[in-house]
């Protein structure tokens, strides 16, 4: 029973399918599909225009719709019209285009190398076409044009090859056209991709790695060196240049100090010699038999007054002043002295 409800499922389909297709032949007709649904059944018609399906204000949806209703016995049928984006790739239409070419009167090999430039042109794996009747003469023959590669036998060939069947009257007789076209998205089991493997080495390359980094770390030493070496010298220029200047600084502090210390002294001297011509003033009795001695003394005390004046004049005039007077008026109280005696 089950068997009983594919075949005759299979066999309403090709009725409906040949319906479209004399109903939709100016239209472009692609092919259909049905989707049965719980609402009803869908059936989606492909067509190159879709405008001619349709008809003027959906006149013609509705005809179809009504006609598979009624006598094919669909249950509340829902026509759905869709554009073919290829039609090359399509091979109902495009036999029924060859179809067309041959009734206008066209050559039948012109016809079938056209159509095969234009499917194979959309991008087709491969395509064949045939075309059998009386075609040369008053007996039967079977012309075969193919193009690309397409698949004959087995699954592949029932999967991914599309085929397409139309007939054409002419006055010698019925052609048939079969167009079989494998489209370029099909991949097929048998198709093997050989993955081409780099080898890479990654040692060697390692070891250039590492031949190359301690050049560069040289390279950045080296410099950080050099400049070092530039920095240190000029530091020590700078020190250098220091040190001189504070031995100048050093040598003119010397200079300003030493100054003072010989006039000290000499401001010493008068003081130290005032004890002896005290003591000739305390001791007049034993001097009075010799006057040429005392004489002497105090001439010798000129000359040393005399030469510490001398002296006392290269000193500034503010320390000088004090000094001489003092000791001017001791040499004038001794001379009193010495004449009084």
């Amino acid at each position: 029973m089950i068997e009983k409800d594919f075949v005759t499922e299979g066999l309403k389909r090709t009725r409906i399918d040949e319906y479209l297709e004399n109903e939709l032949e100016r239209a472009g007709y692609g092919g259909m599909e049905i989707q049965v649904t719980p609402l009803g059944t869908m059936v989606v018609v492909y067509a190159e225009r879709p405008g001619m399906v349709i008809g003027r204000g959906g006149k013609t949806v509705r005809s179809i719709t009504q006609s598979l209703k009624t006598s094919y016995g669909l249950d509340n049928p829902q026509v759905e019209v869709k554009e073919v984006d290829i039609p090359e790739l399509n091979p109902k239409i495009m036999a029924h285009k060859i179809a067309a070419m041959l009734q206008r009167g066209m050559h039948f090999r012109r016809v079938a190398y056209t159509a095969l430039r234009r499917i194979m042109g959309a991008g087709a794996q491969g395509v064949e076409v045939t075309i059998s009747g009386k075609i040369r003469g008053s007996r039967s023959a079977c012309a075969k044009f193919s193009d690309g590669y397409i698949k004959k036998c087995g699954e592949p060939s029932i999967r991914f090859v599309r085929h397409g069947f139309a007939t054409v009257q002419l006055k010698p007789g019925v052609l048939g056209i079969n167009v079989r076209i494998m489209p370029p998205d099909v991949v097929l089991p048998d198709k093997v991709d050989i993955l081409h493997i780099e080898i890479e080495e990654p040692v060697t390359e390692k070891s250039v790695e590492i031949e190359t980094t301690p050049d560069k770390i040289e390279t950045v030493e080296s410099v950080v060196e050099d400049i070092v070496e530039e920095t240190e010298e000029e530091v020590a220029d700078v020190e250098i240049i220091e040190e001189a200047t504070d031995e100048n600084d050093e040598v003119s502090e010397e200079t300003e100090i030493v100054e003072p210390v010989p006039a000290e002294k000499i401001t010493e001297k008068p003081t130290i010699e005032e004890t002896p011509v005290e003591e000739t003033s305390e001791k007049p009795e034993t001097e009075t038999t010799e006057d040429t001695p005392v004489k002497e003394e105090t001439e010798e005390t000129s000359e040393e007054t005399e030469d510490t004046s001398v002296e006392d004049e290269s000193k500034p005039e503010n320390e000088e002043e004090p000094e001489t007077q003092e000791a001017s008026k001791k040499e004038e109280n001794t001379e009193k002295g010495d004449k009084s005696e």
